[in-house]
């Protein structure tokens, strides 16, 4: 016999007598079996059928939400989704710090009074990185939008010094107009390719030269005070203090600029990520103090919020590392490409993970990339990434080891260079010897060759000996039938 106990004291079961099974909560199905409430255990096993049905189709993959480069990334041409993932690198936004400051850029909104250079100075300092750079120069009483890229993002500020800008500009005019029309007319017509010349006080040598001024808006305008407000969209270099001077002479009244503030700078704008410099300073004492990385993180953002606008070239983890080196990126390692690219046009070579690793040179459209099977992409402008960030993947053919087994024993030098102990087969101007009887019918090929060559040039001398010897012929019997003529 069996004892247990409960909580009413010891009981005696009998041995004959075999427990009942325990009870399941659940309900009766049509046939009689109970059904497992919450479907879980080996009850729910026996209930269902678990496998993997064939789908004609792969379901679809909703990566419009996803962050920086990997946004819509099922829209992207895919060329092949073989390869190897290797675990190097991370998502930009999950990099650690040390990294997030290392690929980082800050919006700043700039005050006004300092200059550019005391500004990005002033960040160098409160952050302890080694290298700083901005977007584009502005005067000290400038506001708004001043880029500010920190240590490996600083290969990008040539880049973004050459894109597009966005201000807002208040004018004083000298004297009163017909109304916000003449005002509006003006402005339209100080658009696109414009001369102008640096003012006087200015960071550039004043010589004339070209800048597009591609959209002025009028916002406002204040016939009183004689004052108007109103956003331009230009090239890089573009001074809008000389656009105010430029739009009073087409008044016929005079004017001058009152103030500016850049709405705009290449891919970022005043409407998101856009932080103070007081914002700036105490992220930074937020986490002296108290190892606090979210405020830090929600100042610096990764470097790939600037390429955003850039067509995406996705590459094998296998060949990010060579891309690293300098070397161009050829058609085995292009895992996705964007739609429409065109030859010469500028594209952001980019890891599986979302990682910018280069600004590059497209050197095939889009339809070639899709249809070839060899060819260089696109060739490298600008390397981003650090080199060994991911491992190497070249060198690891026959040849290459072979090479290395050399540079070990001494037969070639460091560089891989020949010296006096290196095997002919390895100098350069080498030819393998031939077998005799390979030789032989070589040889004889050769010479069938030769004289086949020789007895075309024989029947081509002969031809125009032939042709030379009939025009002779042809022209005596000319001269005696013009003579015969005369003498009729």
């Amino acid at each position: 016999s069996i004892h247990f106990f409960s909580l009413r004291g010891p009981t005696r079961l009998s041995s004959r007598r075999k427990p009942s099974p325990p009870v399941v909560a659940g309900r009766m199905g049509k046939d009689g079996k109970q059904k497992v409430a919450g479907g879980s255990g080996a009850a729910a096993q026996d209930a269902h059928d678990f496998l993997i049905k064939p789908q004609s189709s792969t379901p679809p993959l909703d990566t419009s939400q996803w962050p920086l480069l990997l946004k819509n990334y099922d829209q992207l041409n895919v060329r092949t989704g073989h390869y190897t993932p290797i675990p190097n690198g991370s998502t930009p936004l999950k990099r650690p710090l040390a990294e997030y400051l290392k690929y980082g850029v800050i919006n700043l909104d700039k005050p006004a009074n300092p200059s550019s250079h005391e500004v990005v100075a002033w960040i160098r300092r409160i952050l302890r990185t080694e290298k700083t750079g901005h977007s584009g120069t502005l005067d000290p009483k400038v506001t708004g939008c001043l880029i500010v890229c920190l240590n490996r993002a600083t290969r990008l500020v040539k880049s973004q010094q050459g894109a597009g800008k966005e201000y807002i500009a208040i004018v004083r005019l000298h004297d009163a107009i017909d109304g916000a029309r003449a005002l509006t007319g003006a402005l339209e017509q100080l658009t696109g390719a414009l001369f102008q010349r640096p003012p006087l006080i200015s960071a550039v040598k004043r010589q004339l030269r070209v800048r597009t001024v591609y959209q002025n808006t009028l916002i406002e305008y204040d016939n009183e005070r004689h004052l108007g407000i109103f956003r331009v969209s230009c090239e890089a270099g573009t001074y809008i203090r000389t656009l105010c001077v430029h739009l009073g002479l087409v008044l016929g009244v005079g004017g001058h600029m009152q103030e500016l503030r850049r709405s705009r700078s290449g891919a970022l704008s005043e409407a998101k990520h856009m932080v103070t410099m007081h914002d700036v300073l105490d992220a930074q004492h937020l986490y002296d103090t108290q190892k606090d990385e979210a405020y830090l993180r929600h100042v610096i953002k990764p470097l790939e919020l600037l390429l955003t606008r850039h067509k995406r070239l996705v590459l094998k983890d296998s060949s990010v590392n060579a891309v690293c080196y300098g070397a161009k990126l050829m058609l085995p390692g292009l895992l996705r490409f964007a739609n429409d690219i065109e030859v010469n046009e500028e594209v952001v070579l980019m890891t599986t993970k979302g990682e910018a690793v280069a600004v590059g040179i497209a050197q095939m459209t889009t339809s070639d990339m899709a249809h070839c099977d060899h060819g260089v992409v696109a060739k490298i402008k600008r390397v981003i990434m650090d080199r060994d960030t991911y491992p190497r993947r070249w060198g690891l053919g026959p040849k290459a080891l072979q090479k290395k087994a050399l540079i070990a024993e001494g037969k070639l030098d460091k560089h891989g260079k020949p010296n006096e102990l290196t095997p002919p087969e390895w100098r350069p101007g080498y030819v393998p010897p031939r077998e005799p009887a390979a030789a032989a019918a070589a040889g004889g090929a050769d010479g069938g060759e030769e004289a086949k060559v020789k007895k075309e040039k024989k029947d081509k001398g002969e031809k125009k000996k032939k042709k030379r010897d009939g025009d002779g012929e042809e022209d005596g019997e000319k001269k005696k039938k013009k003579k015969k003529d005369a003498a009729a």
